[in-house]
């Protein structure tokens, strides 16, 4: 018997580890393109207007949240009739060519307005890959799981999402500081893209070595698999209505939870504050360190309690506190409320004739250590048309940094418990026939659309409110979309989602 029970935990830990990696790598992928935003915008779009290529290079990392959900239902009804294995092999390879491919396309400079458009169709692929793959993952690790532990497991999947984004920012961290900022920006941004090429191969490996789930195993065998998963998942009253609920109950505000504690919540530091490229990466880093545990955590607890209670209260913690949340970090990185050091003021100017560039740039101190280094480029010979660029970036000292950290870790243990139980809750309501197409629509439309437009949306409505009067606009303005979304999800899942463990032997 113990060899037995060896044999099976053996044999679990082999699905978490070969579903985890190929899941992680394609987080890894999909996540580049967020990361290097602010970049991208530089490379794929004009340079004339900064806030629109910024907003354009969002709407394209949007896009690919937008077709996710139909890479949901075309994945998943693939997955339903020819099982689970084959079909997140063929996810990944499409998510890892992409990737690959957006590192070797040449910038607008060189070949104009193809350059977006070949990125935009890229980034359609990725989010059709991705699509097919989460759910894939997270019923194949549950097919295999026994009833009790089903939380504790899936919640490895659940992982794989920050840690995608956690390695893509070591990788980007890292080979930024390899090279220099300069060459960077100019070429050095591709590396990461190019270097997915070899964790997709490896990961495939892995994968190809992978059998069968044993519930879709079972279910082929005796003839029970549907011939037509999105007609009986749609059209089917009872699994339509669970498809709504857990979209409107569930992912939704948990989709608009993830996506503000990680990436708006990096945009803000970023953009809002104008906290240095590299200060930000490793705040939200290190805070995604310190909150990835707690998926863990709440998954296992999610088996004792249940998973609805876990996640609603994750939500409603969220919506209390993101205002405060954010009002503080705002707060750190404003100048208006530090002291400026006079003497320690260093300005420094340098002109090249060649470029016809003259760069002035102005290093202010702060009696807490914040230093503040403005950067203006201008024209040696300028034009009554040609306009000075002038960029800000902060670099907060030790305090600032770590309360920083604290703050958006605060963020991803919200993140936590809404996504760490949320595998298991899904895969429960929906039974084994067409639990591949049922679960993963909700849950892409709920990450996709409410939480992949969560950046877009939010920088948006920061953007739209500056006016004549008040040009810096309400820098908080973007909250209330997630706020809103969350809000709604919070009554919709405590008045009508069930609370009680469901049989997955269905």
């Amino acid at each position: 018997m113990q060899t037995k029970a060896a044999t099976e935990r053996s044999k679990i830990w082999s699905v978490i580890t070969a579903s985890s990696v190929g899941t992680l790598i394609e987080w890894y992928d999909f996540y580049i393109f967020g990361s290097l935003a602010t970049i991208l915008s530089e490379q794929f779009f004009p340079k004339d207007n900064p806030t629109a290529a910024f907003l354009s290079t969002l709407a394209t990392f949007a896009a690919g949240f937008v077709v996710r959900p139909f890479g949901a239902l075309v994945f998943g009804r693939l997955g339903d009739i020819v099982g689970r294995k084959y079909t997140f092999l063929l996810t990944l390879v499409l998510m890892g060519g992409s990737t690959f491919a957006i590192g070797l396309i040449p910038g607008y400079a060189s070949i104009g307005v193809f350059a977006p458009l070949l990125v935009l169709l890229l980034r359609l692929i990725q989010g059709l890959a991705l699509g097919g793959e989460y759910g894939g993952a997270a019923t194949y690790v549950a097919e295999h799981s026994p009833a009790h532990r089903r939380g504790y497991f899936t919640s490895f999947i659940q992982t794989t999402a920050t840690l995608g984004l956690f390695v893509s920012l070591g990788v980007i961290l890292g080979v930024k500081n390899s090279m220099g900022a300069a060459d960077f920006a100019s070429w050095g941004w591709r590396i990461p893209f190019i270097l997915s090429i070899f964790l997709v191969v490896i990961s495939i490996y892995i994968r190809m070595k992978m059998e069968e789930s044993p519930l879709f195993a079972k279910a082929k065998a005796e003839g029970k698999t549907s011939s037509n998963p999105l007609k009986e998942s749609f059209t089917k009253k009872g699994n339509l209505k669970m498809v709504l609920l857990a979209l409107f109950g569930a992912t939704a505000g948990q989709g608009v939870i993830w996506y503000t504690g990680q990436f708006y919540a990096m945009s803000f530091i970023e953009k809002n504050c104008a906290i240095s490229f590299d200060q930000t990466r490793y705040i939200t880093a290190i805070a995604l360190i310190i909150g990835t545990p707690f998926f863990i955590l709440f998954g296992a607890w999610s088996d004792k309690i249940g998973r609805k209670a876990i996640m609603m209260v994750g939500m409603f913690l969220a919506i209390l506190a993101y205002q405060p949340i954010y009002h503080k970090m705002y707060e750190l990185a404003d100048i208006k409320t530090k002291q400026e050091i006079p003497s320690q003021k260093a300005i420094e100017t340098q002109n090249d004739v060649s470029a016809d560039i003259a760069t002035t740039t102005i290093i202010h101190t702060y009696t807490d250590g914040t230093l503040l280094k403005e950067t203006k480029k201008e024209k040696l010979n300028p034009t009554t048309a040609d306009k000075p660029e002038i960029k800000q970036e902060k670099v907060l000292a030790t305090g600032g940094f770590w309360m920083m950290v604290f703050l958006v870790a605060v963020q991803v243990i919200f993140v936590t418990m809404v996504y760490g139980p949320i595998a298991a809750f899904l895969v429960e309501l929906f039974p084994t026939r067409i639990r591949y197409t049922s679960m993963s629509l909700p849950y892409h439309i709920g990450n996709g659309i409410f939480g992949g437009l969560t950046p877009f949306i939010a920088t948006f409505l920061y953007e739209s409110s500056k006016t004549q009067t008040n040009p810096a606009g309400d820098a908080f303005a973007g909250l209330w979309y997630p706020i809103g979304v969350a809000a709604v999800c919070v009554v919709i899942g405590t008045l009508y989602v069930s609370g009680k463990f469901q049989d997955m032997e269905h």
